[in-house]
């Protein structure tokens, strides 16, 4: 069983991934955090994430990286949305991620492009959105609990430029599958996210 998870950031996708990956007993991948370790391992090599062979060279990054909670901040989800762009890194990437969906069992995989590129065959595609108002709001409380400093209206710029960036890249955008459930969470609290998305999932396979 293949479970696909897309949105844009801060939709709450990673925190309904993981409660699906844990109701259903299956291994979870956060694709974002290769992009994020990506866009990592540009700055470290002293790159420019907008250049493509810099961000292409940065593929080729430690396994450690992933565990570097360095991931979770804004500047490296910033690089990594630049560094995305490029196809030549989508596609290094691509067999990395195919080789966890198809795993013994199967797998949840939350990303941009799951659904629509790395497995459209799965068995199961959900598409979280939110507002940019909300998610900037969430957003704002991570960076808070992780003593980062930034305004709202900053992050809110910010995740607009994102967004934009996804959407319109030229290879693999940011768009639902044509038979992924919507599944809008600016109005939900984690626990009604949850529940509202595993009952659409159990719907969906038992149908």
């Amino acid at each position: 069983m293949i479970i696909a998870v897309d949105g844009p950031t801060a939709s709450g996708k990673g925190t309904i991934s993981k409660a699906l990956a844990g109701h259903f007993g299956l291994p979870h991948l956060d694709t974002g955090l290769l992009y994020r370790a990506v866009g990592r391992q540009v700055a470290l090599n002293g790159g420019d994430a907008d250049n493509a062979a810099d961000a292409l060279a940065a593929c080729d990054f430690p396994e450690s990286l992933l565990a570097d909670d360095v991931l979770r901040s804004e500047g490296s989800g910033s690089l990594a949305s630049r560094a995305s762009v490029h196809p030549q890194v989508r596609q290094a990437l691509f067999e990395r991620q195919r080789a966890f969906a198809q795993q013994a069992g199967g797998a949840v995989l939350d990303g941009r492009d799951i659904g629509t590129v790395i497995v459209p065959e799965a068995d199961a595609k959900l598409f979280v959105t939110a507002s940019v108002q909300s998610r900037a709001v969430r957003r704002h409380a991570e960076m808070v609990g992780r003593g980062e400093s930034a305004t709202l209206e900053e992050i809110e710029a910010d995740l607009a430029r994102r967004d934009a960036r996804d959407m319109n890249r030229m290879d693999a955008p940011l768009v639902p599958a044509k038979d992924a459930m919507i599944f809008d969470t600016t109005h939900f609290d984690k626990d009604e996210a949850i529940a509202a998305a595993i009952e659409a999932v159990n719907a969906r396979l038992s149908g």
